[in-house]
């Protein structure tokens, strides 16, 4: 994990703090399904209708991001998110659903699950309740854990890549891109934790942390069971 976190991230000692939770997260049976392409098709569809629905969501929890940053430069950071977001990957999004015979009307046709909601609110609670380091933290399962499964897949020569359907997510979550952006998010993480971490605080980081995992590890067991 050096690549992507140095060993005194906050990020690396939140992780950990839920040892377990982290396996259970990252090395989910939906996640084997996709290394090995054994997922069914239908499970992976339903993924990635709600995962649509979840960047909505994202793209709020950055722009609160914007409301409490602290200086410019963390205010243009967040807000770049929000842009790259809304014009950039949710249009890809789209367009990977496409090739998934997944129209756009689908979906957003599509009602959120229950896991989508319990996942988003809870990070954007932590974001309006506390302040931007509590907020980063409910984020960075997500945007640094689909990293860290991502470039563990491609490295992995076990990982089946001809004939593989699933093959273009595992090389966009572990491609050179995607690094570098988990690399800036646990820059910014460091960049709030320097100015707002206590020891008396990271208990309660931790805690947002496990339960922001937790979440994702239920995120994928929707997909997993087609779960409403």
């Amino acid at each position: 994990m050096s690549e992507l976190a140095g060993n005194d991230s906050l990020y690396v000692r939140l992780r950990g703090t839920c040892a377990n939770d982290w396996r259970a997260y990252t090395e989910h049976a939906f996640v084997a399904g996709l290394a090995d392409g054994s997922l069914p098709e239908e499970a992976f569809r339903h993924y990635l209708k709600q995962d649509y629905l979840f960047l909505i969501h994202f793209a709020r929890a950055y722009a609160l991001a914007a409301y409490k940053a602290d200086d410019m430069a963390d205010m243009r950071a967040a807000a770049t998110h929000v842009t790259a977001l809304l014009d950039t990957e949710m249009s890809l999004h789209v367009e990977y659903c496409a090739g998934w015979g997944i129209g756009e009307a689908d979906i957003r046709a599509t009602p959120e699950s229950k896991a989508t909601m319990a996942y988003t609110r809870f990070v954007l609670e932590r974001g309006m309740a506390g302040d931007v380091l509590d907020l980063y933290v409910a984020l960075a399962p997500c945007v640094v854990g689909y990293g860290e499964i991502g470039k563990r897949l491609i490295e992995d020569p076990a990982t089946r890549v001809d004939g593989n359907p699933y093959r273009k997510w595992i090389e966009m979550y572990g491609g050179d891109d995607y690094r570098a952006g988990v690399r800036d998010a646990v820059a910014t993480l460091d960049r709030a934790a320097a100015r707002r971490e206590t020891p008396q605080r990271f208990e309660d980081l931790a805690r947002t942390f496990r339960q922001a995992t937790r979440l994702e590890a239920d995120f994928w067991q929707m997909g997993l069971t087609l779960a409403e």
